[in-house]
Order: structure tokens, then C-alpha cells, then sequence
């Protein structure tokens, strides 16, 4: 199984690449358009902003060529926001293969934005990405920025507002937590993925 992580400048890259690892799956980084559609799973990964996100995926010339994958595609932390169609954080334009728009989190007594820590994940459909997942499991996120909870929605957390954690659209998928650093679930979850 090949699989590749995009590389659109994401600074937690090597946290995941090295996660793949213990799963036994050596991924390949790379921004080359041919080894990215030629691979069985595609990893899209990302922390830092939307704006440069998008503009690093423009600058490569791999907007068009992400939206056309056919295989399964994880989006990770910023990775999964960029595959909604609007992001609030720079009123950036994203890849628009889910159909939502990114909001930031409201500031509210006790809750500091970003949303920074463990905390828990609600299943709420059925899905093989979400196989041996628990109601209440812990995972580590980092963001300031959230996707709302829609019919794309597989598990959601809660940080003042309810809001998707985990997504699926046809073959596109994502985590908005970080698996790389959530321990077993995260393992588990980036291991359903490698199986998809």
C-alpha cells in the first residue's frame, strides 16, 4: 500500500509521518502530482493558517488535483479545514469537497481561544474510519478555527459549541483533532483510515 502526505508546508508533517511508522507505513512526502494520484491513500496534512494553506496548494498547483483524487484523502488539523469550501480565518476561498464553511470559536468565560488540550469525542454515525471508537475517548486538538456540525459529520466534540471532530464526504475524510498526539485512539483512527 503506498501511501503520501502532501506536502503543503504543515509543521506537524514529521509528528505524523512518524505515527505512520509505528503503524508500520512508511509514507512519502511530496508535492509531485503523478506520485500523489498514483498513491492508494492520500494524508493532507496541516497546522498554521488557512490563507497561506490554500496559497502554498495554489502555488504547487495541486488545488484541481486534490479535488479529483478518488482514493481515500485524510485532511488533519488545518488539512481537514482546508476541504471545506470556505474558511472564516482570512476569508479564504478552500477546496470545497465538504460542504461547509469554517468559523472561528466564540471567546466565552473560561473558554480561551484556541481551543488547546484534550477532550472528548461523540460518535455519531456509523462509519469504518470511526471502527473501536468509544463514546467519550480523548483526543489532543490545537485550533481556533472549527467546522460546524452537519450531515458530513461522523463524531463531534464540544468546546462552548458542539462541532465536527471527525468528517467524511465520499472519499474525503477528516480529523480535526491531531491523531499523531492522541495516543491509542489516534492510532486507531489513523490505522481505520490506512484500512478504508
Amino acid at each position: 500500500m503506498s501511501v503520501v502526505l502532501v506536502d503543503a508546508g504543515g509543521t506537524n508533517i514529521g509528528s505524523v509521518r512518524y505515527a505512520l511508522q509505528r503503524l508500520g507505513v512508511e509514507a512519502a512526502l511530496t508535492a509531485d502530482a503523478e506520485t500523489i494520484r498514483a498513491a492508494d491513500k492520500v494524508i493532507l496534512p496541516g497546522v498554521g493558517a488557512a490563507g497561506p494553506g490554500m496559497a502554498r496548494l495554489r502555488e504547487l498547483r495541486l488545488v484541481e488535483l486534490i479535488r479529483s483524487l478518488t482514493q481515500p484523502v485524510l485532511g488533519v488539523c488545518l488539512g481537514m479545514q482546508l476541504l471545506c469550501e470556505h474558511s472564516a480565518e482570512g476569508d479564504t476561498e478552500c477546496l470545497g469537497v465538504i460542504p461547509a464553511s469554517v468559523r472561528r470559536f466564540e471567546e466565552a468565560p473560561g473558554l480561551c481561544v484556541p481551543h488547546m488540550g484534550w477532550n472528548r469525542l461523540s460518535p455519531i454515525a456509523a462509519h469504518p474510519l470511526l471502527k473501536n471508537l468509544q463514546e467519550g475517548d480523548w483526543a489532543y486538538f490545537v485550533h481556533s478555527y472549527a467546522v460546524p456540525t452537519g450531515d458530513y459529520t461522523l463524531a463531534s466534540s464540544q468546546y462552548g459549541d458542539v462541532f465536527s471532530a471527525v468528517i467524511a464526504r465520499g472519499n474525503f475524510h477528516g480529523m480535526q483533532f491531531h491523531p499523531e498526539r492522541s495516543a491509542g485512539v489516534g492510532a486507531r483512527l489513523l490505522k481505520n483510515f490506512l484500512e478504508l
